[in-house]
């Protein structure tokens, strides 16, 4: 089995074992947009609040939630070529990290790193990727108003953090706006 097989292999099959331990309903929604590296991303996404929390101190503690997105990717310069475009849906599963008030209102700062699944190689203005699999590695901040609506901004890093070469890495500016069901 080829490296790259064995990634998709494993991205898959995290991406489903994830999706089955929540096992209750959607604690949120949330719609994407950013812009990087010539690619414009619209994304949409269901979220599951852990019921963990960390370093409780102060009023505020590290909890997180599992972000299940589906994003479409829009490259304007396919195989580097101004004028063409590349689409891409890109599927994936992310574990986040958030410090936040005990309330989750008000402030907050969130990293996470997960698994996305390319619906084909990304091929846009010089950067080509080797493999569909790609991380996807974010750090966020934001806020959450008193109706549950959080609205936040993200820088995002997607790589096949070297299984295969080239990995020339994509990087976005994300803005969200989420809408929390509790």
């Amino acid at each position: 089995m080829r490296t790259g097989d064995l990634a998709l292999s494993l991205a898959v099959a995290s991406i489903f074992s994830a999706v089955a331990i929540p096992a209750r309903a959607v604690d949120s929604v949330s719609l994407e947009a950013g812009h990087g590296d010539s690619t414009r991303l619209v994304r949409a996404g269901v979220q599951w609040n852990w019921d963990q929390q960390w370093w409780k101190s102060n009023g505020t503690h590290i909890g997180g939630y599992w972000d299940l997105t589906l994003a479409q990717w829009r490259g304007s310069r396919y195989r580097d070529i101004g004028g063409r475009s590349q689409e891409l849906a890109v599927l994936g599963i992310t574990p986040v990290f958030r410090f936040q008030s005990d309330s989750r209102k008000g402030f907050y700062i969130e990293a996470g790193i997960g698994a996305n699944l390319l619906s084909e190689r990304y091929d846009n203005d010089g950067k080509r990727f080797s493999t569909r699999f790609q991380f996807g590695d974010h750090v966020g901040l934001g806020y959450v108003f008193a109706n549950n609506l959080d609205l936040g901004l993200k820088i995002q890093h997607f790589s096949n953090a070297g299984i295969k070469k080239p990995n020339p890495g994509v990087d976005f500016a994300i803005i969200q706006l989420r809408y929390g069901f509790q």
